[in-house]
């Protein structure tokens, strides 16, 4: 049975590019052709937000990497969701692995930061996942339960929000999770969602799966009914991109 969730990939630019690469990622972008059954975002650094938004085709959403919990004040270095805004851009990733455990942002910052930029009107992409000492103690379900716990309070409207499910351990590494692996934590994230919050949100809310998805393995995952896109990190830089937003067809 098909989805009625619209699948959705993201990429992730990281620290990555200039205007000479991003050029090169737009004439991949426009030449497509690009399944009209995917949503697709891609998240720039904040300097190039304005310059992609300008060239990048209107029908692909641009998103932040990262944004701050209040909307203006002596936070230097920080930039906040109206500013993504007034960038003529509409998403923000919150919560990514390298902000956790690059940076050390803890799970209450994170949800603040969600929080405020759904106020604001961004729509969100939060991440999750555990890291490989987590996933091999057994201890994924309690470690991705708990930062869902922590971003709950500070969710007004899921229908803003697609959750990026990363397990860390396959983030730039060349791992991936399994088909199956990501299948098994994408339904407990759902189960979860609907035990937490409500049965109707369970089964609207994207949940994505990141974690080196590339063109061989994205159609696999794509098979599996909770999974209902991916967030992207290197291969969004090169043109097997077009084949992941295509992987359902």
């Amino acid at each position: 049975m098909a989805s009625p969730r619209k699948f959705f990939v993201g990429g992730n630019w990281k620290m990555n590019g200039d205007k000479a690469a991003i050029d090169g990622i737009i004439s991949f972008m426009k030449t497509g052709p690009l399944s009209p059954n995917t949503e697709v975002v891609v998240g720039c650094p904040q300097c190039y937000l304005m310059y992609t938004r300008e060239h990048m085709p209107a029908n692909i959403g641009i998103a932040a990497q990262n944004c701050y919990k209040v909307a203006k004040g002596a936070f230097t270095g920080e930039i906040s969701p109206a500013m993504v805004k007034d960038c003529g851009c509409e998403w923000v990733i919150l919560g990514h692995s390298e902000r956790r455990n690059v940076f050390g942002e803890p799970d209450q910052l994170i949800s603040e930061k969600v929080g405020h930029a759904l106020e604001a009107g961004l729509k969100v992409i939060p991440c999750i996942g555990e890291k490989l000492e987590d996933r091999e103690g057994n201890r994924t379900q309690e470690v991705v339960f708990a930062q869902m716990k922590a971003l709950l309070p500070n969710i007004s409207d899921w229908s803003r929000v697609v959750l990026a499910y990363e397990p860390v351990w396959a983030i730039g590494t060349g791992k991936t999770a399994s088909p199956e692996q990501a299948q098994e934590v994408h339904a407990d994230l759902r189960q979860w969602l609907r035990d937490n919050v409500n049965a109707e949100v369970a089964e609207s809310t994207r949940i994505i799966y990141g974690g080196s998805v590339s063109a061989g393995n994205c159609q696999e995952l794509a098979k599996k009914g909770d999974i209902d896109g991916f967030l992207v990190g290197g291969a969004a830089l090169k043109p097997d991109f077009v084949q992941i937003i295509n992987a359902r067809g």
